[in-house]
């Protein structure tokens, strides 16, 4: 099911942008050289303030105070005692959360058993903590992360591919004290499921579940964990495909080196509209490319939809919602969800176009 593990990582490569598809491989042998001296030159940084980084080992204990003063010793952690800015302080703190994490993270893979494996997961997000200033590490990026690790053999590629990835998701990540990142996606979860089942988005406003914040982990780790590892890698293959724009790496080139060119006022060409996979061409043609009516969000709709009875009929609070929606874990079909998905899409297009 899905594409054969032995080219998996490859194609993953190539469906989050990290190179361009008409490549040849030269010239992709090329960009991964240059960027493995990327990631080993941002990760000898983090090294050198934080010795643990690359050792093969990895921190749960903290190793700064929240003052900011060095916790003694704690296996050599720390590699300095003088002043830090708030950017190192900051990424300091959050590295032993990190390893609390990476040992929570598919701890039933026999994978995981070896740390030096647990040690490049860890490697890995410490590197984009600190590389991400605006965002860092939230929980649940360990959950998008491990996939990559398994997949890819050089820890560079791995980082990259990753970084590939939260460059489609790192926004729902982001977290203020006055909102959360998701909320734009759940807001259009709430528009869905007024469109197609105006009765089940009416109860859940009773319930005072309107705006849908029960659906927050579904789409942070994009259900990692209501599937099985086989059967959340298959359903990001096929969201990834469906919503493959083959100008992805093009513009994220442009926007790391601050340029911009007309690359999407090409999108119409019918050549180039083959190109895009299915979910990604109708937003093309009807003028909606918009994250927030990501595939992912019409899984959950389709996730709703499948519940939509036992809920209408059983949830009397939220919480009750919280449970009914916790007993997917492991008993969905990725196929036939993925299949009413693109359904409900259909049907919400067709009503949002009627006036």
């Amino acid at each position: 099911m899905g594409i054969h593990p032995t080219i998996k990582g490859a194609v993953w490569e190539f469906l989050l942008g990290c190179f361009d598809p008409n490549s040849t491989t030269d010239e992709r042998n090329e960009v991964r050289e240059r960027r493995r001296e990327q990631y080993a030159a941002w990760k000898a940084l983090c090294q050198n303030m934080v010795p643990a980084v690359g050792s093969g080992k990895f921190i749960t204990t903290p190793i700064v105070t929240d003052d900011g003063h060095p916790v003694e010793d704690n296996n050599g952690a720390v590699s300095n005692g003088g002043p830090m800015d708030q950017r190192e302080f900051q990424w300091k703190l959050v590295l032993s959360q990190i390893g609390l994490d990476v040992v929570r993270t598919d701890r039933t893979l026999v994978y995981y058993e070896d740390e030096a494996n647990q040690a490049k997961l860890w490697d890995i997000l410490a590197v984009y903590a600190w590389v991400d200033k605006d965002i860092g590490y939230v929980q649940g990026m360990n959950d998008i992360c491990s996939p990559m690790v398994i997949l890819l053999e050089h820890e560079a590629d791995a980082f990259w591919c990753f970084e590939r990835a939260m460059r489609r998701l790192r926004e729902n990540f982001r977290c203020t004290t006055s909102s959360m990142g998701v909320q734009s996606q759940l807001g259009t979860l709430s528009q869905i499921i007024k469109a197609i089942d105006p009765k089940l988005h009416q109860h859940l406003e009773e319930l005072d579940g309107g705006e849908y914040l029960f659906a927050i982990r579904m789409l942070m780790v994009l259900f990692r964990r209501e599937f099985s590892l086989v059967d959340a890698m298959y359903l990001w293959e096929v969201m990834w495909a469906m919503e493959y724009n083959p100008n992805t790496y093009a513009l994220y080139e442009e926007s790391r080196e601050g340029s911009t060119s007309n690359g999407e006022a090409n999108k119409m060409n019918n050549k180039l509209l083959k190109q895009y996979g299915k979910f990604e061409r109708k937003n093309v043609q009807t003028g909606v490319a918009d994250q927030r009516s990501a595939l992912a969000v019409f899984l959950v709709a389709s996730v709703l939809e499948k519940k939509n009875k036992q809920l209408l009929r059983e949830a009397q609070g939220m919480d009750d919602v919280v449970q009914i929606l916790g007993e997917i874990t492991g008993n969905l079909d990725a196929k036939k969800a993925l299949k009413e998905a693109l359904k409900i899409h259909k049907k919400y297009l067709s009503k949002a176009k009627k006036p």
